[in-house]
């Protein structure tokens, strides 16, 4: 099997089990308490917090682990707009773009039900983000509780303007939140240097264990409790998850070891496939060709062929994919990136994403482009051959 749906989970790297196995064999008891076991756990709780905030380049004392992004962005979101009301209710405005992850847009549909107001800011056809709209919805900026926007789209994976936002924020006061799960371990981070509030991450991105994961809270941004508790420094209840933990450290350090060989090699294997699917299969688009994307993403369409039918063609041949975002990729409803980009509803219902991993080597890349070809092609004559047909 040649696994190409890495933006959707990786597999975990063996020195991120070898150190769970160990964190559940030697300090498996609660880090809160005071006996020696519980010091134990203590002690390799805060060693792996620090390897992570370097990793992330944020300070130990800013980083709050949760079960994954999902939680770390509804903390990020519902938080704000906690400290909102506190704050004499007059921030209670929600800003983010129209391509955010669907669990954080359907956070925003659910709180705007409830009286909250939501503005999506627009993306171009290369699904770039239009700073202009941004900063129309922002305007004064005085009601918003907070900017929340992805660093790289799980779909297309075009990149943000990060730098930009920063400074739109900063200009009316409110805070920025960025969901930086599909750029953990794919480009380098330094949060101290980013000028950004919040930021989610979730280890199983980079290698990682599932079920553990962070939200990074700039020093003097006072973000309520989403699960109250003392852990955490009483910003996140519950007994930390040891062993998860310690895998996500393992998978930081490996990354930090890795990282500028990773982004040079998948940037070139990234390359050659959008390459070589243009060359093989002249129908293909490829989106955010023009965009500044990550490294071993390539979201296409062949033609308009539905993108479950071009999946089942190539897990049959042996090569995994997907159609976006994991939890939305059963393929009966058309992608909402790809229609926020200009595509029809067929058309967004035709996207195949590649997304290319540590592991990926290049004789899989070659072996895609020949399984492509074959599983696909005939396909795309079909489709080809059926306006005449029905012309006829």
């Amino acid at each position: 099997m040649i696994y190409l749906d890495h933006n959707a989970t990786t597999p975990p790297a063996p020195e991120v089990i070898d150190e769970m196995v160990d964190a559940m064999q030697r300090a498996w008891a609660n880090p809160s308490s005071t006996h020696e076991p519980g010091q134990t756990a203590r002690r390799l709780l805060a060693d792996a917090r620090a390897r992570v905030a370097s990793f992330l380049g944020c300070q130990s004392a800013e980083l709050v682990f949760t079960s994954g992004a999902t939680e770390a962005n509804h903390m990020a979101v519902l938080g704000a707009l906690a400290h909102g009301r506190s704050a004499g209710g007059v921030r209670r405005r929600l800003v983010m773009s129209a391509v955010e992850h669907p669990g954080l847009l359907g956070l925003a549909r659910r709180l705007e039900t409830e009286g909250t107001p939501v503005d999506l800011i627009p993306v171009d056809v290369q699904g770039r983000l239009d700073l202009d709209a941004a900063r129309r919805l922002i305007g004064d900026g005085r009601d918003v509780a907070l900017l929340s926007v992805m660093g790289a789209n799980n779909e297309t994976g075009v990149l943000m303007p990060i730098a930009e936002l920063v400074a739109m924020a900063r200009a009316v006061g409110c805070w920025l939140h960025v969901d930086a799960t599909q750029l953990v371990g794919k480009v380098a981070l330094d949060f101290a240097l980013s000028g950004v509030d919040l930021m989610s991450v979730s280890a199983h991105k980079l290698h990682g264990p599932k079920g553990i994961g962070a939200l990074v809270v700039r020093k003097g941004v006072a973000v309520p409790a989403l699960l109250s508790g003392r852990q955490e420094r009483h910003r996140r209840g519950g007994t930390e998850n040891t062993p998860g933990i310690a895998g996500f450290a393992a998978a930081c350090d490996r990354a930090a070891r890795t990282l500028d060989a990773d982004l040079t090699r998948l940037r070139a294997l990234g390359q050659v496939l959008e390459n070589g699917l243009r060359l093989r299969l002249p129908e293909v688009q490829v989106y955010g060709d023009e965009a500044v994307r990550l490294p071993g993403t390539v979201c296409v369409r062949f033609g308009e062929l539905d993108s479950e039918r071009v999946l089942g063609r190539l897990e049959r041949a042996g090569v995994v994919a997907s159609s976006g975002a994991a939890c939305t990729a059963s393929g009966t409803q058309p992608s909402h990136v790809l229609l926020a980009m200009g595509e029809s509803a067929l058309q967004a219902k035709a996207g195949v994403r590649f997304s290319l991993g540590r592991d990926t080597t290049l004789a899989e890349i070659h072996r895609t482009l020949d399984i492509a070809r074959h599983a696909i092609g005939p396909l795309l004559q079909t489709e080809a051959d059926q306006p005449l047909a029905r012309a006829a």
